[in-house]
């Protein structure tokens, strides 16, 4: 396969010249005015942060991208699904107030907020997985597979589990309905915290399998016989009594979502940026963010997520580990086994390389690229 383009600007701003600005310019040279928006409706992917997390993309760079669409004709629309974890996004009035909290407002952002998978993240759809291996299908958030046109904006940091949280991690993890993630992220079936259970009785209501009764005491019960793991009944408790026990590695999460991505992407128009700035070393899902762990790099865009993805790695590996935070900790401890990696040496249990291998692999794109600054 041919290389990639990804365009490429640093956060240098003399004076005159706003980070807003240089985006927009960045936006325009990768191509994103050649995308035909006229009447259509333009999901616009990114992470609203959890609450208690600061490390998330401002409110400002979406802007400038819904503007750039607006222009274009487009009816742009800001996006995420719900979380399968417990936290203020596991629901979409909760995931709303995050996103309002966090400054994400229609005169902020200059277009309305949609969650992607409903209400308790279970509005999906299910779409073929082109040339997929571990997935056949895959379980989307109805109203990102509406949209026309799918963009990905992506604040590009570590992870403790994917190594890093780039452009595929955002659009495949991001945009699975709560069935979606826990098809991506376990290789088993969920379990009840009998504690927490209020026996209300929603989670079987939800449940396509018939695989739920109650106990004596009115607590729900799993038949495993039964169950087939598409985790709906963790989107219906309300009361996170309902929990996945059983992640699976690393690798095989890797090469399920990116899967998951190569779902979202095809046979419609995309387009993808990622901002590689607060490189803090775990997830924006986090309620906190811990200090960088590599200076600010700059903003990357490209049609091809995986020469993205690769660009931006790159950048990562090439820059030098900050003191003071959890890849400049790790460094510095004697007898450090270092792996010449600062996503790996930052958390050793990742494979992310698998994730940009296995995209390749089904044809999403391509590693090569060549590096174009504006």
């Amino acid at each position: 396969m041919e290389a990639s383009t990804v365009y490429y600007t640093d956060f240098r701003c003399p004076v005159g010249t706003s980070l807003t600005e240089k985006l927009r310019r960045l936006c325009i040279a990768a191509g994103i005015k050649s995308i035909d928006m006229d009447g259509k409706f333009v999901a616009i992917k990114m992470h609203f942060g959890e609450l208690g997390n600061l490390a998330f993309l401002r409110p400002n760079y979406a802007k400038v991208v819904a503007d750039l669409c607006k222009e274009q004709g487009g009816q742009p629309f800001l996006t995420d699904c719900n979380t399968l974890y417990p936290g203020s996004r596991k629901n979409a009035l909760e995931h709303l107030s995050c996103a309002q909290e966090n400054g994400f407002w229609p005169m902020t952002t200059g277009c309305q907020i949609i969650i992607g998978d409903g209400l308790r993240g279970t509005d999906e759809l299910e779409v073929p997985v082109p040339n997929g291996e571990y997935c056949k299908t895959a379980k989307i958030g109805r109203a990102i597979m509406d949209a026309d046109i799918f963009i990905s904006l992506t604040h590009f940091k570590g992870h403790e589990a994917t190594g890093f949280g780039g452009a595929i991690k955002n659009i495949g993890m991001g945009c699975g309905s709560r069935a979606g993630k826990m098809e991506q992220h376990s290789s088993g079936k969920p379990a009840v915290q009998e504690e927490l259970c209020r026996g209300c009785h929603r989670c079987a209501k939800e449940c396509g399998s018939d695989a739920i009764r109650y106990n004596e005491n009115n607590k729900a019960v799993i038949d495993y016989e039964k169950c087939k793991g598409c985790g709906r009944c963790i989107g219906a408790c309300n009361f996170d009594a309902i929990y996945s026990i059983d992640s699976s590695a690393n690798e095989e999460l890797d090469r399920k979502m990116a899967e998951y991505a190569a779902a979202v992407c095809a046979d419609r128009p995309c387009f993808h940026i990622s901002l590689v700035q607060d490189i803090s070393p775990n997830c924006d899902c986090h309620g906190e963010n811990d200090a960088p762990i590599l200076p600010d790099i700059g903003m990357f865009a490209s049609f091809d997520p995986v020469a993205l993805d690769q660009a931006c790695a790159d950048a990562c590996l090439n820059a030098q580990p900050l003191p003071n935070s959890q890849l400049g900790q790790n460094l510095a401890k004697p007898g450090w086994n270092c792996h010449h990696d600062n996503f790996k040496d930052s958390n050793p249990n990742v494979e992310w390389k698998a994730t940009l291998d296995q995209a390749e692999k089904i044809g999403m794109g391509t590693r090569q690229y060549t590096l174009k600054k504006i």
